[in-house]
């Protein structure tokens, strides 16, 4: 199972919110590319950068996820507010993944058209929900669509990779919701990685059992709660 660290970036620091919410935030650095290194240098597998700023719609982190990526080897998957064509393949030319939310069910046919450009192991579907139902625009927006379908969908496209978080427990520390992760693990060709509610080494192992692709470690990497060598012992 692969070790993700994410580095969550909002008006060019390093923050965690509070199931999604702007205005509950903290600051864990002002410096994302020290970070990044940090990361990369405790054995991360892969780094997962989200642009907040770009997901609410507010602003851009671009400049700051140009630098992370060359300053690090390691593979890094980036997500947040790629819903424009002309910066989904700018920043697919620049990493090894990017993660699609909003778009993926927004605009089908351009999400066809990205999969016949750059194959399905460079795109990420970002799943993202509330108590089994999928959730858009920085998860201010219900769509009523319901999740296991919606994995389904996208597996019949083509796709084999996404990232299933459940909103109520990102950057609560609550563990994770195992009962979707499960469900979602069990779909044939589908590589799930894991996130939210993460807080401490059972969490991850209790992730690694449910046959996950990857685990995200957020709040709990930052809280110093659980560290990136003993996840990759347990994974």
């Amino acid at each position: 199972m692969k070790i993700i660290p994410a580095i969550d970036l909002m008006d060019g620091k390093v923050v965690r919110l509070y199931k999604g919410d702007p205005n509950q935030k903290t600051v864990y650095s002002d410096d994302p590319v020290d970070i990044a290194k940090k990361w990369e240098s405790a054995g991360a597998d892969i780094l997962h950068l989200v642009d907040l700023d770009a997901t609410l719609g507010i602003g851009s982190n671009l400049d700051i996820i140009k630098k992370i990526l060359k300053s690090v080897s390691i593979p890094v998957e980036v997500a947040g507010g790629l819903r424009d064509e002309s910066l989904v393949l700018e920043v697919a030319k620049l990493s090894e993944r990017i993660v699609l939310g909003t778009l993926a069910f927004k605009d089908k046919p351009l999400l066809k058209s990205l999969l016949a450009e750059l194959g399905s192991e460079k795109i990420v579907i970002s799943v993202d929900h509330k108590d089994g139902e999928i959730v858009i625009n920085g998860w201010q927006k219900n769509t009523g669509i319901k999740l296991i379908p919606a994995i389904n969908e996208f597996l019949e496209m083509g796709f084999t990779e996404f990232l299933l978080t459940n909103v109520s427990r990102d950057g609560t520390m609550e563990g994770p919701d195992l009962e979707f992760l499960e469900k979602a693990c069990n779909l044939s060709n589908a590589n799930v990685i894991a996130s939210g509610g993460i807080s401490n080494i059972s969490d991850v192992k209790d992730v690694k059992e449910k046959n996950a692709f990857g685990v995200i470690l957020g709040k709990a990497l930052y809280e110093n709660k659980v560290s990136i060598e003993e996840a990759k012992k347990s994974s």
